[in-house]
């Protein structure tokens, strides 16, 4: 039989054991490991992977851009304020890089409205938003394949009267590394642009 005193001491004991244990295994981890700012989605989403047309008209595939950190972003050039105000929110990630670290980061914004958004109009909406941001689109079953690749999805609503309509897509954007490894999920309505900048940092290092 455990008397109260003993039993009062064990409990202890293994209180004193577990956090021993933890502190063992955190350093085991190391200090290398990055505190994230975004979601980590390593091994969870595939490689970087599609066929599409750049702002030049041109065919392109992921492994056109390897070798950088890539942000992927769908949205569409008629967008109202979701993703002018992303695209400015990477933007402003990437310029406060170093000049050398900002030719290793690119932005793919890709379009899921084909129909409007044609590669000049692309061109002219991604140059809006600095040098590192490459606009990109394709067949709508191309697209649709793109995003569900990702698990996400788009629609576009009826048109109103004047031929105008709406387009639904997600606002988060998939960052992989140098190799097309799928590494964060960022929101950039809810990350400061200092916060994405420092995830970008520290990807760049891993591989510098």
């Amino acid at each position: 039989m455990i008397t109260p005193c003993f039993q009062h001491h064990t409990k202890r004991f293994a209180s004193i054991a577990l956090m021993m244990l933890a502190i063992l295994l955190v350093g085991c981890m190391g200090d290398d490991a990055p505190d994230w700012h975004g979601t980590d989605i390593s091994g969870v989403m595939p490689k970087l992977e599609f066929d599409l047309i750049d702002s030049q008209g041109a065919p392109v595939s992921g492994d056109d851009y390897s070798g950088q950190v890539r942000m992927l972003f769908f949205g569409f050039t008629s967008c109202p304020d979701v993703c002018p105000t992303a695209l400015q929110k990477l933007s402003q990630a990437v310029s406060g890089l170093s000049p050398e670290n900002q030719e290793e980061v690119l932005t793919l914004f890709v379009s899921v409205d084909p129909q409007r958004d044609t590669p000049e109009r692309l061109a002219e909406y991604v140059n809006f938003f600095g040098e590192r941001i490459v606009g990109l689109t394709g067949k709508t079953s191309d697209l649709r394949t793109l995003t569900q690749r990702y698990r996400t999805t788009f629609g576009h609503e009826e048109p109103d009267a004047e031929g105008d309509y709406a387009v639904t897509h997600s606002g988060a954007v998939y960052v992989f590394d140098r190799e097309g490894n799928p590494r964060l999920l960022i929101r950039p309505e809810d990350l400061s642009a200092q916060a994405i900048r420092q995830d970008l940092v520290a990807l760049l290092e891993e591989s510098s």
